[in-house]
């Protein structure tokens, strides 16, 4: 069976070899940009070629831009040994992975090549681009049902549909990788494709290992590019992880999409656009930048009839734990909702640290019932009816009896605050969340 994959996919890649190969030469190198001679009317933007120093092993390069009658190609790793008049070999075909339902519970570079010492990877006889369009908008299908997503914080208050594409925002080190990690392994979806783009090195085995764990890594595919890899292998990762994606949602799967995180992808391609002299834009973004996230971020979301859905998590790391900079503004303009992981409430041991009230999902309350959606009415007003008593309450200075909002909400806030949060081991389901937290809220109502 493997041998007739195997020479199924020979075949298929045999008739798609070109006739004859194309070659120019390297005429300048400046930094990472490397200019290619005499093939420049062969190439368009976003093409592939090669360079062939002597003594090492050869560099696959993408074109980024042209200047004075020659292609700026930019390389996928270092420039060791290429120099002046280097081989630059044209690649005929599209850029493209070939996904195979034998990769999950794989971890893959941006390239596609296997990085978990498990051996290799069979490849599919299905090419998929790795910059391919969404769906035409007229034929996608409506957002479906609510997803079982195992975190009751978002399960509840948060209820995200088949086909929602949403936002994680956070700064460094609150927990966002921890709570993707949870989604990965208890959602209800039938694959998980989790791209770590411009992750730490040192992390990658951390979070395959402990966070993710053998139960979610088994039904997950993992896409991984380091933060020391070149800008094209880090954009290359998120495309790869889109593309990954498209395939089972072609397939009729419903697939849970996580990328860690699209400002890393956003930074990799303002590298890529300042060195082709794009001009800078906000905080030296180039406007390229905006354009190649929505093209990104478009590409999840709900599929045509008879196919599946891919539901979305994009992380956003908030840089300086400021949510109106450029690229948090960009990509709360694109999604479906948002969650925000506020650093106060990580500090005071609360996990997931998410925000409620300043996190929504776009979704709601179209998806709720009549009494899941009063439910979290209540739950949010008694949220912030303490929220906006919080200091005169720690002070002291409020008096019991005051208000019987406030009364209730002093009440019931610690248990609220109990229900949003959740050890990583811990998984609860649509409804137990929506029957404790009516459990909670129906207490609060008897005492009074």
């Amino acid at each position: 069976m493997v041998g007739q994959h195997f020479i199924e996919n020979l075949a298929t890649r045999i008739d798609g070899l070109a006739d004859y190969q194309l070659f120019g030469r390297v005429t300048k190198i400046l930094g990472l940009l490397v200019e290619v001679g005499g093939v420049e009317r062969e190439l368009s933007i976003g093409d592939r070629c090669t360079l062939t120093p002597r003594a090492a092993d050869p560099v696959p390069c993408e074109v980024v831009g042209f200047r004075e009658g020659r292609a700026l190609v930019m390389p996928f790793r270092t420039l060791d040994h290429v120099g002046l008049g280097c081989r630059a070999e044209v690649a005929e075909t599209q850029a493209a992975v070939f996904p195979d339902a034998s990769w999950l519970g794989r971890v893959v570079n941006a390239m596609g090549e296997p990085i978990d010492g498990k051996g290799p990877i069979f490849p599919g006889n299905i090419a998929m681009p790795l910059r391919s369009s969404p769906p035409a908008a007229h034929d996608r299908k409506r957002l479906g049902d609510k997803l079982d997503l195992g975190v009751r914080a978002i399960n509840s208050f948060l209820s995200t549909c088949r086909g929602q594409r949403m936002g994680i925002f956070s700064g460094s080190g609150v927990g966002k990788s921890v709570m993707m990690s949870m989604l990965a392994r208890y959602t209800a979806a039938d694959i998980s494709v989790i791209g770590l783009i411009g992750e730490r090195g040192r992390e990658v085995k951390e979070f395959i290992e402990e966070d993710l764990g053998p139960a979610g890594l088994k039904r997950s595919v993992v896409i991984v590019s380091t933060s020391d890899e070149a800008p094209l292998m880090r954009r290359q990762g998120a495309y790869m992880t889109l593309a990954i994606a498209e395939y089972f949602r072609n397939q009729g799967k419903q697939v849970l999409c996580m990328m860690d995180s699209v400002t890393r992808f956003a930074m990799a391609q303002r590298e890529i656009g300042l060195s082709a002299g794009e001009p800078p834009t906000s905080k030296g973004y180039p406007p390229t930048t905006f354009s190649e996230l929505a093209k990104l971020l478009e590409r999840a979301g709900p599929g045509v009839k008879n196919s599946g859905d891919i539901t979305a998590f994009f992380s956003v790391l908030v840089e300086g734990d400021d949510h109106n900079e450029p690229i948090s503004d960009a990509v709360r303009g694109i999604i479906d909702g948002h969650v925000v992981l506020e650093r106060a409430i990580a500090d005071r041991g609360r996990y997931p640290a998410i925000n409620v009230l300043r996190s929504i999902s776009r979704s709601m309350p179209k998806c709720l019932t009549a009494q899941q959606a009063e439910l979290v009415k209540r739950g949010r007003e008694i949220m912030s009816t303490y929220e906006d008593m919080a200091e005169l309450i720690r002070l002291g200075a409020y008096r019991r009896g005051s208000d019987p909002k406030v009364d209730r909400a002093i009440e019931i806030y610690p248990e609220l605050d109990k229900f949003l949060a959740q050890r990583p081991d811990e998984k609860t389901s649509l409804d137990e969340g929506y029957k404790r937290l009516a459990q909670i809220l129906g207490a609060g109502t008897q005492k009074q």
